[in-house]
């Protein structure tokens, strides 16, 4: 063990220090505090976190998933946008000598000179329970980004959580689902019923393992092309694939290009953007770019 048994994570010992330090919850940060220790070990476990492992931990408000974090893995690094948690986080995390705390902004901090600094440059896990209304920036702005990973273990919005390993033709498949494909393999480890937090969310959660490729699943040229190929797919989802393009006019995709690179795939002009696949947006892409760069 890496450090002391783990003190926190249950209602008890939550509502202890929140009432020790008169903490006031945050709606603008969506805090959710887990008060489960039976979900906080199914992280651990879906994490597959070892002694070798450096872990940057994304909110870990009062740090009672980071006591587990640490009990497990050589060091974390807990970034926390909270002021206010600092000194309690301090507090509950003073027996845990490979902790770094760090009172930032995620989205604002440089993580690939954090992983160079704390962990020689080799890939990190990442590990979180993400406030609702910030987890795709996140996500996508780690994967975006090409911070040295090993995989994203994150407690979402169970919806998003189905999202994001929907397949074609599916309610649930859209851009988040693709994108999150591009990057890594989604696998949904378990539920979280809105009880296991303080204060309870008005919907369920889960919690996701995104193992990351070292290479994508599919060759594309030009990847900003083919994520905006996506988004334009979707916007309007019940629509053709040639007129959801042919309505975003700075892509410089013509209708005659889109019904030209379908039936050169062999797909029908009619298909829309939630029946394809990844490995058809990619070769799509590659075929518009083609005659783009030719016209």
């Amino acid at each position: 063990m890496a450090g002391p048994v783990p003190t926190l994570g249950n209602p008890q010992s939550t509502i202890e220090i929140l009432n020790k330090y008169r903490f006031v919850f945050q709606k603008k940060y969506g805090q959710n505090f887990l008060i489960d220790s039976h979900v906080l070990d199914k992280i651990i476990k879906a994490a597959k976190i070892t002694e070798e492992d450096y872990i940057v931990e994304i909110g870990p408000g009062i740090g009672t998933m980071t006591q587990y974090l640490a009990a497990a893995a050589k060091g974390v690094a807990a970034i926390e946008i909270d002021r206010a948690l600092i000194p309690i986080l301090q507090d509950t995390l003073s027996g845990y000598e490979n902790v770094d705390l760090i009172n930032e902004d995620v989205l604002k901090v440089d993580l690939e000179k954090l992983v160079e600094e704390k962990n020689g440059g080799h890939p990190v896990k990442v590990v979180a329970n993400l406030p609702y209304y910030i987890t795709t920036p996140i996500i996508m702005g780690l994967f975006e980004k090409r911070v040295p990973l090993k995989s994203v273990t994150v407690m979402v919005q169970k919806e998003v959580a189905q999202r994001m390993q929907a397949g074609p033709g599916t309610k649930d498949y859209g851009a988040l689902s693709l994108a999150v494909q591009y990057y890594a393999s989604p696998y949904v480890a378990a539920n979280v019923p809105p009880n296991c937090f303080l204060p309870r969310p008005g919907v369920g959660s889960a919690v996701i393992r995104l193992e990351t490729y070292e290479e994508p699943p599919v060759r594309v040229t030009d990847e900003r092309l083919m994520f905006a190929v996506i988004r334009a797919s979707f916007n309007q989802r019940r629509k053709t694939l040639q007129n959801g393009l042919s309505h975003v006019p700075e892509l410089g995709i013509s209708k005659e290009m889109t019904i030209k690179a379908l039936q050169e795939m062999g797909i029908s002009e009619s298909i829309r953007g939630e029946a394809m696949t990844l490995q058809e947006f990619a070769e799509f892409t590659n075929r518009v770019e083609r005659m783009r760069n030719l016209s």
